[in-house]
């Protein structure tokens, strides 16, 4: 690989679940952001909500709450005589689209400056709440949180996929079981040698009828993974209803007329 400053922060990345009380300046915060709005745009469909006066997850100094927000486009379209005729579908699609890469940009420069951060994802599932806490229009909705500060942990970078499991060229190839069989490997060894769920006391219990053939010597991340996603929100009920409560309505029955 090629090594510069900004390739190594990338690469050193890792999620911090433990801060220290040291407080970030505003000029530290500034950069931060700036550098987030300089990510690529379908639009600039995206906002900023930050949190540093009450109790933050895992003691960080800094809460972001990251956005969708179509409503700053939609005042500046009446200004200019436009009703907006895109579906709440396609503008929440590209609205993710900015957040992503808004929300990515804020997490390398805070560690190019030294700073520690963690994604918070169930974001989503509580949108109506967060909505309602901070104010938020209709037309903005909370995608994703996200935690900055000073580490108080250094714990390992965490396994990938092998880059032949990732990038596929020209097009996308019948996966052979050889590389199946290395792709868990090298996720579930890497996960199991530094005991990440076992210290986490994190195995996710089973929710339907399989027989329990996992302890911690032998749980690794593709079990926990196959147990999220084969057993979590069957239905999008639940998160269409969230979207409702931030004024997107992505089907027909429920929109308002």
């Amino acid at each position: 690989m090629i090594h510069n400053p900004v390739i190594d922060a990338m690469m050193a990345r890792k999620s911090i679940r433990k801060y220290t009380d040291q407080k970030l300046s505003d000029e530290i915060i500034e950069t931060i952001v700036r550098a987030g709005q300089q990510a690529p745009f379908a639009a600039q469909l995206c906002s900023l909500i930050l949190t540093r006066n009450e109790k933050i997850p895992f003691g960080a100094p800094l809460l972001f709450t990251i956005c969708v927000d179509y409503y700053r486009l939609e005042k500046i379209m009446q200004k200019r005589n436009w009703k907006t005729v895109t579906n709440d579908l396609s503008l929440l699609v590209f609205g993710m689209q900015d957040a992503s890469l808004m929300g990515e940009n804020m997490v390398i420069a805070a560690e190019s400056l030294g700073l520690g951060s963690c994604y918070l994802g169930g974001v989503p599932y509580v949108a109506g709440k967060l909505a309602e806490k901070y104010k938020l229009p209709k037309h903005v909705f909370p995608l994703v949180q996200l935690v900055i500060g000073y580490p108080d942990e250094n714990p390992p970078l965490r396994p990938r996929y092998p880059i032949d499991f990732t990038m596929f060229e020209d097009e996308y190839p019948e996966i052979s079981e050889e590389k199946m069989a290395e792709a868990i490997k090298v996720m579930d060894d890497g996960y199991q040698s530094q005991g990440y769920y076992k210290n986490l006391d994190a195995k996710i219990p089973l929710e339907v009828k399989k027989e329990e053939t996992f302890d911690y010597s032998n749980y690794g991340w593709t079990e926990h993974m196959g147990r999220k996603w084969g057993q979590w929100f069957g239905s999008p009920r639940d998160l269409l209803a969230e979207f409702e409560k931030c004024g997107f309505y992505l089907t027909k029955e429920n929109k308002p007329e």
